[in-house]
């Protein structure tokens, strides 16, 4: 398996240089030679593989080689070494809980399977080292050389930061928006300390990304660290998250069988989840119409409406994660949609609903069913109503946990949440994190002097 840019302007390149690079040089985003295509006796077997097994075998094709297969197939075990349940919410939405890792939230696959690829690579080449009998200085060197950029908007900086934490040879850079993350969401990503460093940038993640984006242009920066990126442009981040679309398929076929498709609402901000599950379909995972939710930062949208992608500056919103206002990963999908604008419109639909909306449906939802949904997982609740209509059935995907939304949910609830054991140890721990104006040039001199 190769990658090349969507930019056109770069050679191929295996998987390792894909993660390790994060983008090309010529600044496009990385995408698979072919999608590889599932045969009917695999999505027969898939139906009761365990997870494990399921997850190696899907991704071992865009591996091509780079990982042998009994690394992988740990680097698998451990990425998706929690549940992934389905669970009722009414007779006609279900819930597939994706927040049940470490951080949780979704990402934490992506940041997983991430890591530990990354963690895989460092490794060999320390032993490549070894074996040439390079100098120490030489290690060291080489172990320092991998600095990951990321901007998060809410729960990637904490899935970063955990699966990342004390990875050998590699320092992680995280920049949030001041004021614009929960607590919990805070926490997870400025109380780690060794080698995650939190910059809170005084701005929107419109501006964090920005400045993420403009670092991997800088040839002086460059010259001084290996850079590359855990967001889901970076495809170790980005292709592993098909991986629960499996596990909820397997799910729904051992409820309904085959032959009542499983329609799938999104919450989308940087369109890199609901691209993992067009991927999965274009492998020829047997899903429904997908749907991408949006909150008011709804430009894909509007151009799902209009023809016309127009981008504009991020707002802020209760269900924070979704903040972004010129999705990276909406290119991939255009070409696994071949940039044909029909087929993108047969394939995937979109909702927008803005805050007052979202509370309400939190509120209605906890009242009449008992369940409590994030601000991410309401809007998605919205969308699959609507979708329902037409559908009948639809699965949304709670991508984080209620809890790392506290005052937004426990004031439509009308109730405190109680906090899992896994992050209540966060609420006595000192955040650590060093301010940062909202501009290229102030977070380069931070860089370069360190």
């Amino acid at each position: 398996m190769q990658y090349y840019s969507l930019g056109k302007q770069s050679p191929n390149v295996a998987f390792k240089t894909a993660a390790i690079t994060g983008q090309a040089p010529d600044k496009g985003l990385y995408f698979p030679t072919s999608i590889p295509q599932l045969t009917p006796e695999q999505i027969e077997r898939f139906k009761t593989l365990d997870k494990a097994s399921l997850a190696f075998e899907v991704m071992r094709p865009y591996i091509g080689g780079t990982i042998d297969d009994v690394s992988l197939q740990k680097i698998c075990k451990e990425t998706i070494d929690f549940d992934f349940p389905l669970v009722p919410i009414t007779k006609n939405i279900q819930s597939l809980e994706l927040f049940h890792g470490p951080t949780l939230a979704f990402k934490d696959v992506g940041a997983r399977f991430m890591s530990r690829c990354l963690g895989y690579f460092a490794n060999a080449e320390k032993k490549s080292s070894y074996d040439t009998t390079k100098l120490a200085s030489d290690l060291t060197s080489l172990q320092n050389s991998n600095t990951i950029l990321v901007a998060t908007s809410g729960d990637t900086g904490g899935a970063v930061a955990n699966g990342f934490l004390g990875v050998e040879g590699v320092q992680v850079i995280i920049l949030y928006p001041k004021g614009k993350v929960s607590l919990i969401q805070e926490l997870q990503l400025t109380t780690c300390g060794q080698n995650i460093t939190a910059l809170e940038v005084d701005g929107s993640f419109d501006d964090c990304q920005a400045i993420v984006k403009e670092a991997f242009m800088d040839v002086d920066l460059n010259a001084t660290f290996h850079l590359t990126s855990a967001n889901s442009i970076n495809v170790a981040r980005w292709l592993p998250q098909q991986l629960y679309y499996f596990f909820s398929w397997q799910q729904w076929v051992a409820q309904y069988g085959d032959n009542t498709p499983m329609h799938i609402v999104v919450p989308s901000g940087n369109f890199g989840n609901i691209c993992a599950g067009m991927i999965a379909k274009a492998s020829g995972l047997p899903l429904g119409h997908l749907v991408a939710a949006c909150n008011a930062n709804n430009v894909v949208t509007r151009y799902l409406k209009t023809g016309n992608y127009e981008v504009k500056k991020s707002v802020e919103t209760i269900s924070n994660a979704m903040d972004v206002g010129n999705p990276s990963n909406f290119v991939r999908i255009l070409e696994i949609m071949q940039h044909n604008f029909d087929q993108l419109k047969n394939g995937l639909s979109s909702y927008s609903y803005d805050d007052e909306a979202t509370k309400s449906a939190i509120t209605r939802v906890y009242n009449d069913y008992g369940y409590i949904l994030d601000p991410h997982g309401a809007v998605a609740f919205l969308a699959a109503e609507a979708l329902i209509q037409e559908k009948g059935y639809a699965v949304i995907l709670e991508t984080a946990h209620p809890v790392k939304f506290p005052e937004v949910v426990e004031a439509a609830i009308g109730k405190k949440l109680n906090i899992p054991a896994s992050v209540q140890y966060l609420l006595d721990k000192p955040k650590q994190s060093k301010p940062l104006e909202a501009n290229y040039a102030s977070f380069k001199n931070w860089m370069l002097g360190q």
